[in-house]
């Protein structure tokens, strides 16, 4: 099977946008790509990179049988070393592939991310600071926060 990132990931990067994951579903042969920058996603983005995509997977006769291009929504996965560094000080909510004490799922404040050692330093409110490896975490996502608005 085709690497899907070695070939999207320069293709977005020209076109101005950030990689975010990239999911194939075997089964259906769908393609979700997930895309961002830092002003946002629109929907014109989304076309925009699903036309230019189309063509390149068609230039490569890479067989799928459905493209969608999405934004990563408020709740993004970081999945890369740039995304960690880049969102430290967010809070987070992070899947372990095995449970410590009894547990699973962390959440707290995205403390630190060393690039070298694959660690990353979690504050929680009830344990206070965890470190996990990388090899750890299955998933690690954004939890969205909402300033409240100004009264007027």
């Amino acid at each position: 099977m085709i690497d899907f990132v070695t070939l999207i990931e320069p293709t977005l990067e020209g076109l101005g946008y950030e990689l975010v994951e990239v999911d194939y579903l075997v089964k259906t042969r769908m393609l979700r790509v997930f895309i961002d920058r830092p002003e946002g996603i629109t929907l014109d983005d989304c076309t925009k990179v699903s036309h230019h995509l189309g063509r390149v997977f068609m230039v490569e006769e890479l067989d799928y049988s459905r493209l969608e291009v999405s934004s990563p929504g408020l709740d993004r996965p970081l999945t890369r070393p740039a995304h960690f560094k880049r969102f430290v000080g967010s809070p987070v909510k992070i899947k372990l592939r095995r449970a410590l004490n009894q547990r699973k799922l962390f959440t707290g404040v995205l403390e630190a991310y060393d690039e070298e050692h694959q660690r990353l330093r979690l504050n929680t409110e009830d344990l206070g600071q965890l470190e996990f490896e990388m090899s750890e975490i299955e998933r690690v996502r954004l939890i969205p926060v909402f300033k409240a608005e100004k009264q007027r």
